[in-house]
């Protein structure tokens, strides 16, 4: 059975709400500014190292790790995403159908609440 759109609770934990934050952070052009700034304040520093090989792997590796981390968050975004759509394209569907069931019998109170339900599941994907 297709769980009515009315009924999708807010599921989001407190790491839905961060990853989902950092996501649209660094989808900004501020996000890439600041990471433009941040590698022409790095570029002078190789005079504080000793070797070039250890410039390049302190900037290597901050760069992989923050890039890891990044990956994690937008993938969970993602997920939330790809649920939503689904639930959403679930609940229209079975939507219609019963609209299109209630349609042929003539019932316009279920009809109307029909009605509300694919309203609201195109409010689904904001609540996930």
């Amino acid at each position: 059975m297709v769980e009515r759109p009315s009924r999708i609770g807010d599921e989001r934990t407190r790491f839905d709400r961060f990853a989902e934050t950092a996501s649209r952070f660094v989808s900004e052009a501020a996000f890439f500014t600041i990471s433009a700034i941040l590698v022409a304040v790095w570029v002078p520093t190789i005079w504080l190292f000793h070797s070039v090989d250890t410039w390049q792997l302190v900037l290597n590796t901050v760069t992989s790790v923050l890039a890891f981390l990044l990956i994690a968050l937008l993938q969970n975004s993602e997920r939330r995403y790809d649920r939503a759509l689904h639930s959403k394209v679930d609940a229209l569907a079975a939507g219609l159908a019963v609209v299109l069931r209630q349609q042929r019998d003539g019932d316009t109170t279920g009809l109307e609440r029909s009605l509300a339900d694919l309203e609201a599941a195109i409010e689904l994907e904001e609540r996930a």
